[in-house]
């Protein structure tokens, strides 16, 4: 027994207190997590020895590392509760009681909860919205407002005959001036002057005509979504319906809302008791209407839109602002327009570029290529080839002439430092140039920062690396200087608002 205690039972016996009983070494628990019948199999396994001298033998080592995994028992998952079936319930509902609400067990309700509107809600909501699209046709383009504009826009966009041949420009220029038009049933529509699209009722054409809609690529003069289309040898097929129908997809045979018909080509009218271009009405219809005469009057207007940015674009360019528009013309025949996300790599130092580039927007960094020496441990250096930061091609700039027509190797290399847009004409087409124009570009323009000598780019480059090492100089002992203080920056009393302080200020100044 510990000193201590002896003591304290003395004091305890000679003032009549009994003494306090000894405590008892706390008793070990079980772990839940062991089994402790599977342990002792494990240590009577024969040859298994115990302490520092003793060795087991080599089949009791293998047999207890096979099965030692065993004594370790798996947490047992509370899973939750699930009820037992019932028998099933005899309905005792009298005449007077509620009946029992069999959409209970209808998982259609629950699956319209999760997945929101079901089909026919769907439908009836696009019902409304063909309804007011139909309105808002019928108003004269004048009298439509902005959001109406819009609403039609969006549901021309919605019409595949459409959305898989016009652009997004052409949808905002002919959503501003398309009508509605109402036909009643049996008239005849020769539908050689426009487009249609079926809104409402049902029109059956009365010849197989295969006409150019839009593109160059032979299509439909009328189509639908899961029509099969022709070879481009049969383009006027002046015969009745009746004589292909072993040929026609059963949608030719009548079509329905949301098909389209007819040409957005201007096409000389038919001769007279002619088949040509004519479709019957089977119901009432409601047709949307697009003119050929419109459509070449937006495409005019877009051409001639193009062709005015482009020639901005070049003579904004340093080397083209006193060009002759003849010769400026020469070279927006030959643009096409790209876009480049950043840190893209234009142009590499030594390779022809394939294409001269004009920017329209964003910015390219440039650089150059230089020889320096690397620090490593051991006092050891190495020679490694870096790219210096040299400057920034900006708007309206180009680059890449003398490269492409001289055919000589780039000395730089321009990676995009934003999303850029480039009018570029490719080398093929500006070696195709007249001699004439191609004399222009070779004394107007120069290379792309052709002024920098190797002396230059070794003078910058060592002068970034000293203001690099500077930088991690001035940083360390900065920072060696706050953790002998102890301060902490943005922590403690060390946190300030920066914008509460200037605010404060400005008030402060405007008193």
């Amino acid at each position: 027994m510990p000193l201590y205690s002896v003591s304290q039972t003395i004091l305890a016996l000679m003032e009549g207190i009994p003494p306090v009983p000894p405590r008892g070494v706390p008793k070990l628990k079980s772990s839940d997590r062991i089994d402790y019948k599977q342990l002792e199999k494990l240590c009577e396994i024969k040859g298994l020895k115990t302490g520092k001298g003793d060795q087991s033998t080599k089949e009791a080592h293998e047999n207890f590392m096979k099965h030692y995994k065993k004594i370790f028992q798996e947490e047992k998952r509370i899973l939750p509760y699930i009820p037992a079936p019932t028998a099933k319930i005899v309905s005792l509902v009298g005449p007077g009681d509620d009946p029992v609400n069999d959409d209970i067990h209808n998982i259609g309700i629950y699956i319209r909860d999760i997945h929101g509107q079901t089909s026919v809600e769907l439908a009836l909501q696009f019902k409304d919205k063909l309804e007011e699209f139909i309105n808002v046709l019928k108003k004269f383009p004048i009298h439509r407002s902005h959001a109406e504009r819009r609403f039609v826009y969006k549901m021309m966009k919605t019409m595949p005959d459409l959305s898989s041949q016009l652009t997004r420009e052409d949808f905002r220029a002919l959503s501003r001036n398309i009508t509605v038009e109402t036909w009643l049933r049996g008239t005849t529509v020769i539908a050689n002057e426009g487009f249609y699209i079926i809104l409402k009722g049902s029109v059956r054409p009365r010849c197989k005509v295969y006409k150019k809609m839009i593109e160059l690529v032979s299509t439909d003069f009328f189509s639908a979504q899961s029509s099969e289309r022709s070879s481009e040898e049969e383009f006027f097929q002046e015969k009745p319906l009746t004589e292909y129908r072993s040929l026609l997809n059963p949608h030719y045979v009548i079509l329905g809302p949301w098909n389209g018909f007819g040409t957005l080509i201007e096409l000389p009218e038919p001769k007279m008791g002619s088949n040509l271009y004519a479709l019957t009405m089977e119901d009432d219809c409601q047709l949307l209407k697009i003119n050929a005469k419109e459509y070449a009057k937006v495409k005019k207007e877009q051409a001639k839109m193009e062709k005015l940015i482009r020639e901005q674009l070049i003579h904004k360019c340093p080397y083209y602002r006193n060009w002759p528009k003849l010769s400026v013309d020469e070279l927006t025949v030959h643009i096409k327009w790209r876009r480049y996300p950043p840190g893209h790599v234009l142009v590499t130092d030594g390779e022809i570029i394939p294409f001269v580039a004009y920017i329209q927007s964003g910015f390219c960094k440039v650089y150059r290529e230089v020889i320096g020496l690397i620090k490593y441990r051991l006092r050891k250096m190495k020679k490694k080839r870096k790219r210096v930061f040299m400057g920034k091609l900006q708007e309206k700039e180009s680059f890449g002439e003398i490269s492409v027509l001289l055919q000589i190797p780039f000395t730089c290399t321009i990676i995009t430092g934003s999303e850029v847009e480039l009018g570029i004409i490719d080398a093929e087409d500006m070696l195709e140039l007249d001699w004439v124009t191609r004399k222009l570009v070779l004394q107007t323009a120069e290379q792309t920062f052709g002024y920098l000598t190797d002396e230059d780019v070794q003078n910058e480059y060592i002068a970034r690396q000293r203001y690099k090492e500077w930088k991690i100089f001035k940083d360390k002992i900065i920072q060696s200087s706050l953790d002998c203080r102890g301060i902490i920056p943005g922590s403690g009393r060390w946190s300030h608002s920066w914008r509460i302080k200037e605010n404060s200020k400005k008030s402060s100044a405007d008193n």
